[in-house]
This record gives C-alpha cells, structure tokens and sequence, in this order.
C-alpha cells in the first residue's frame, strides 16, 4: 500500500475521545466528586482541553472502545457527561480561537502501542 493511502487510512482509524461533562458543585461532596472524576480522567491519560472537556488520543478504534468503558465505570453520580469519539482527520481540522487570534491545533501525539 502506497504511504499516502496509509497515511490517509491512519487518519480515519485513529480516534481522540472526548468527556464533555457539566457536574454539580453546590456542596462540599459534590465538589470532592467532581475533582475525584477529574482525576480519574487524568489518571487515564486524558488532558485537559478546556475546563470541562477532556481529550484522549487512542490509536484505534478498540482502544477508544475501552478507555470509554473506563469512563462509563466511574461517571459520577450527579450531573451530565457526554463522551465522544472522534477521528484524527476531524480533531486535526478542529479550529481555536483564542481572543479572537487564531491558535495552531493541540499536537498530535506519537504514542508507542505495545498490543
């Protein structure tokens, strides 16, 4: 197969996973599940994106598969989180904007898969 066209494939098979979550923190407990779901998330390999929006890349799909299993394992009790997978191509095409200045895309990362 010609580099291009697995170059081409690769951007399609590897997927970002993103938490999008909106949790509660009235109380001393809420508060304590929140920041105990935020590092969990951490402790996963996700990095923040925005305060509430954490990204993960995987190399593939069945990876992707069981790091939202992960999360699904230790969703909060209260509150809404939604988990969302995307490929390499669409993350790749995401545009930021920071103070109405145009930002360069998060890096993409070269990660070693043993399996």
């Amino acid at each position: 197969m010609e580099a291009d066209a697995l170059s081409r494939l690769n951007q399609y098979r590897i997927m970002w996973v993103m938490v999008l979550f909106d949790l509660p923190t009235e109380t001393s407990k809420d508060r304590k599940q929140a920041a105990l779901f935020r590092k969990r998330l951490i402790e996963d390999g996700f990095s923040m994106f925005q305060f509430s929006i954490y990204v993960r890349h995987c190399p593939s799909r069945e990876n992707a598969a069981v790091h939202i299993q992960r999360v699904k394992n230790f969703l909060p009790p209260k509150g809404q989180v939604v988990i969302m997978q995307i490929t390499d191509k669409q993350f790749g095409m995401i545009e930021i904007f920071n103070q109405r200045k145009e930002e360069d895309p998060p890096p993409l990362h070269q990660q070693l898969s043993l399996f």
